[in-house]
């Protein structure tokens, strides 16, 4: 059976969350066993290379990388924000986790409108992009001549999770430097903007634990599984700056202690950080969320996760399972502007009460939220599996996805013509029709 081509180009060799969402999203198409699938590997900012190399069970999808595009593919899919999208090939997918605040450029739209399917991670990407209408402008006589928005289908697929990587085991995490036996979980990057205005919240949530447990003589940890994009010492020594810098603004006897892990972990190594025993519960200040792996891969160790009550994440953290903080939405910060983060949107920004409030609920009554921790992860193995995204693919595909020819086998019937003799070789003799002669 020829199968339809179809070609992926995704940061599928990088230490990156679009890399991780990339991976998983390959594997789930090779073992459709639908598609020719082909690999174009891309760079994804500054984050490390070389997965691939590094993580031995991967290594198989080297096979299906090629090295540039000579031939149009009957699907092409790309992974990427969506002002790169470009349709190159017979039936043009974008593929993104979108956006984690409520607005985007009108180049992202344009994108969107170049392909003929989107597939957004999260209802609240799909929801902001749906959303956005722009006014056009005649660039001469500067007059309004119509509106822009979205107009291509799209389609939520959440982010699967391995249950086979992530699950409840016995960890062999080295925490030896830890003391305490309680501690708090954070996983991120810490990103451009001031303190409280950075993304993923990270300089608030260094503060905040500051300041709520300081002259504690019991306060817990937190552990931050953190880094600015990359694993040098160089990026370490700036992450331990920061930290420090807010540590020495905060009055106070005794401040708790914040420990940092630092450098690239593989998949098994994060689940064992994620189930070691000092590890009790996930906590995140994030502004906002394309989707949120971290969070979902850490219900698998069936603990409790205390997280903002805004965006992506939502779709798998059920509100009366988890922890999910108060707070408004608010303009993104100048500090935080970027490329892709518009100084024309707003994001979450946590109540520090309802912070306060929920991390001592869990530290003080653990035992309760523990159990709802359970739950969380019993109902996220069956609902967000990569057996279930799995599944999810192919329907969206066999909806939208249209027939391509196939490529059929010329078969020319056999021509019966008269033994040559292999002595005197000669052609046959053609017996012609006989000619009237004309008068």
């Amino acid at each position: 059976m020829n199968k339809p081509s179809l070609v992926i180009s995704c940061p599928i060799d990088t230490y990156s969350g679009y890399g991780a969402r990339a991976r998983d999203f390959v594997k789930a198409l090779i073992n459709l066993d639908k598609y020719d699938v082909k690999i174009l590997p891309q760079r994804w900012g500054h984050t490390p290379e070389f997965f691939l190399d590094d993580n031995e069970e991967w290594t198989y999808l080297k096979d299906h990388l090629i090295n540039g595009l000579s031939f149009k593919p009957d699907i092409w899919i790309q992974h990427t924000i969506p002002n790169e999208f470009q349709p190159v090939g017979k039936f043009n997918i974008g593929l993104t986790a979108g956006i984690e605040t409520t607005a985007c450029k009108p180049e992202w739209i344009d994108g969107l409108n170049r392909m003929d399917l989107i597939i957004g991670s999260s209802n609240h990407t799909i929801e902001v992009f749906n959303a956005m209408v722009f006014e056009k402008v005649d660039k001469r006589t500067n007059q309004k001549v119509g509106q822009m928005k979205a107009n291509k289908p799209m389609e939520v697929l959440f982010e699967g999770i391995d249950t086979d990587v992530y699950k409840v085991e016995k960890s062999n995490f080295k925490l030896n430097n830890v003391k305490e036996d309680f501690c708090f979980l954070f996983v991120g990057h810490w990103m451009q903007g001031n303190v409280g205005e950075d993304r993923k919240n990270v300089g608030l949530l260094v503060k905040g634990f500051f300041e709520l447990f300081k002259n504690n003589k019991n306060a817990p940890a937190l552990v931050m599984k953190v880094s600015g994009g990359t694993a040098s010492n160089m990026d370490r020594i700036s992450i331990l700056r920061k930290i420090n810098t807010i540590r020495k603004s905060i009055k106070a006897n005794r401040l708790p202690n914040i420990y940092l892990v630092h450098g690239d972990l593989s998949n098994q190594e994060m689940n064992s950080l994620y189930n070691h025993k000092k590890i009790k519960a996930m906590i995140s200040l994030t502004k906002g969320e394309g989707y949120g792996r971290p969070l979902l891969e850490f219900t698998m160790a069936k603990k409790p996760v205390i997280a903002s009550g805004w965006s992506g994440h939502c779709d798998f953290l059920d509100p009366e399972l988890s922890v999910l903080m108060s707070g408004e939405l608010k303009p993104v910060d100048q500090s935080a502007v970027n490329d892709w983060v518009i100084p024309e949107s707003k994001w979450f920004n946590v109540d520090l009460q309802s912070f306060a409030n929920a991390t001592t609920a869990v530290y003080n009554d653990y035992e309760t939220y523990l159990r709802k921790g359970k739950s969380q992860g019993t109902k996220n193995i069956k609902e967000f599996s990569l057996e279930a995204m799995e599944n999810k693919i192919d329907d969206i595909f066999s909806k939208y996805i249209p027939e391509f020819p196939k490529q059929v086998q010329l078969n020319l019937p056999k021509l019966n013509l008269p033994k040559l003799n292999k002595d005197k070789p000669s052609l046959p003799k053609l017996e012609l029709p006989k000619l009237q002669k004309v008068k």
